[in-house]
């Protein structure tokens, strides 16, 4: 026999339960023992279910050729880390500071690349949502409330205060992974977004040199139409005098005067397009359109190629080109929708509890006798749904089913663009070398037809024609020059080559 302080007794061949029960604190571990075991069963099912419904992501399988069709720009083997860094900061490979600085600039402030910044960071906060799914929530709230009942009841009618606050908490148990499953699919979207910011990264520091090299390319046809206009003005000159001595007709002046003018006509449009160009890059640097007139305006040279450029085999655009890899971000987050989607297949388990003070009277809110609790777990299944459900399921596999063919789409644009940027890139650099021949040949041409026309044994058209074909071919050649870096521009971003670079510490830092 077991004795108490008030003298009652208890048998002892009674169950534990029984003897817990006889007392209010014994029936309260009794109901916690039995809560507890109910939660170690949920978490055990967690556990033992660590697999989520849906299928796995795989990196997609992609056949790629072993090496390039078209000849490659750098055919003297290097180390891959030399290649890597190349590729990393390309632009100052063409030894041009101005380029450099543009480029540091633009990475620091130009607002498309702020715009997918903003979206990483809008990917990483929606990453963050789908982690909260995945544990508990825990609500406060309070409440006062004066009601009125009514006079047909027995005690007649009354009015009352009632004051009530507390917690509510509840915690959906993700047995089948949907949790889960939309967490992978937050995580690959956050992978996505940043992937675009190094894809826009990749595009601005292209754009930015494009831009500069045409800049540069109109500044160098104004000078060899200036230099072209002087000799044609003094051919021009010349004519008149001979004309006026009687050497000549009217004709020859006609001719070199209509020469002169017709280069002069080409003088506003070189400045129209320099201007341009330099509104551009003001705005890539994410300035107004003159901002940069002052600087970029006094007359530059082309950046010349370099003389090696690391191209790699094709397989090492998988993991270089950022759109590539945004791309299987892609098919990741579209894959893990398929396991959100199945998941509602399946009932869902929740543990919910709520606890606070309920009162008639503000004194007595918060004593000890007015509390109140509740818990225990729930579950709920959409049954009479199904049908919809799998159509969702069928939705979410359809998307990820054009995701993948994007993806190979996008692998197959981006074997194109280096084949297409390393066959323009090799044959532009023979048509430079043409040119630069066909301006020295041109050049003794026209000193041989000055001379001859001076002297009397030729006629002025000849002047004419050395001067015309001596003016085209130094255009040429200048645009040829242009070509050839624009070319490898092309080549370098074909590459996946930029987004790997750090800019300066005023910069903004790459998203990682």
């Amino acid at each position: 026999m077991f004795s108490m302080g008030h003298k009652s007794s208890v048998n002892l061949k009674n169950s534990p339960q029984a003897f817990l029960c006889q007392f209010p604190e014994g029936r309260r571990l009794r109901h916690f023992a039995k809560f507890s075991l109910a939660l170690m069963a949920c978490l055990g099912m967690v556990l033992i279910s660590g697999c989520a419904v849906g299928p796995d992501f795989h990196r997609p399988q992609v056949s790629v050729p072993s090496g390039w069709a078209g000849p490659t720009a750098n055919p003297v083997e290097q180390p891959a880390a030399s290649g890597s860094q190349k590729l990393a900061d390309w632009w100052t490979l063409f030894q041009d500071p101005t380029l450099t600085s543009l480029i540091d600039r633009a990475v620091a402030s130009n607002l498309d690349l702020k715009l997918a910044e903003a979206r990483i960071r809008e990917a990483r906060a929606a990453k963050g949502v789908a982690a909260g799914g995945l544990g508990p929530a825990l609500a406060g709230s309070g409440a006062y409330q004066r009601s009125r009942s009514s006079a047909e009841n027995r005690t007649g009618a009354s009015a009352g205060d009632q004051y009530q606050a507390g917690f509510d908490a509840g915690w959906e148990i993700d047995i089948f992974g949907g949790q889960r499953r939309n967490l992978e699919a937050a995580d690959a979207d956050l992978q996505a977004a940043v992937e675009t910011r190094r894809d826009v990264l990749v595009s601005l520091t292209a754009e930015v040199a494009v831009n500069y090299i045409n800049l540069r390319t109109f500044q160098q046809q104004l000078v060899i139409t200036q230099k072209n206009l002087a000799a044609q003005r003094h051919s021009a000159q010349l004519t008149r005098q001979r004309f006026e001595g009687g050497f000549v007709s009217g004709l020859d002046v006609a001719n070199a005067e209509a020469q002169s003018a017709t280069t002069a006509a080409q003088i506003p449009l070189l400045e129209s397009s320099s201007r341009q160009a330099i509104y551009s890059l003001s705005v890539l640097l994410g300035e107004p359109p003159a901002a940069l007139a002052a600087e970029l305006s006094p007359t530059g040279t082309i950046p010349g190629a370099p003389p090696e450029v690391p191209d790699g085999v094709p397989s090492e655009l998988l993991r270089r080109r950022p759109d590539i890899r945004r791309a299987e971000a892609q098919i990741h987050a579209a894959t893990a929708r398929i396991g959100v989607a199945t998941a509602e297949l399946f009932p869902k388990f929740t543990i919910a509890g709520s606890a606070g003070f309920q009162s008639n009277n503000f004194s007595s809110w918060f004593d000890w006798v007015n509390r109140f609790w509740s818990y225990g777990p729930s579950m709920s299944w959409r049954l009479f749904e199904t049908g919809r459900i799998r159509a969702g399921v069928e939705l979410q596999k359809a998307l990820q089913e054009q995701d993948v063919i994007a993806y190979r789409q996008t692998v197959l644009s981006a074997l194109q663009e280096v084949e297409n940027a390393l066959i323009a890139s090799a044959k532009e650099q023979a048509h430079r070398e043409a040119l630069a021949s066909a301006v020295a040949a041109n050049r003794k041409a026209v000193s041989l037809a000055e001379t001859l026309y001076t002297e009397g044994q030729t006629d002025f058209l000849n002047v004419l024609q050395a001067q015309g074909a001596l003016y085209a071919t130094e255009d040429a050649l200048v645009q040829s020059t242009s070509t050839v870096s624009t070319n490898l521009v092309a080549l370098y971003k074909a590459l996946g080559g930029g987004w790997q670079y750090n800019p300066p510490a005023k910069a903004t830092a790459l998203a990682e």
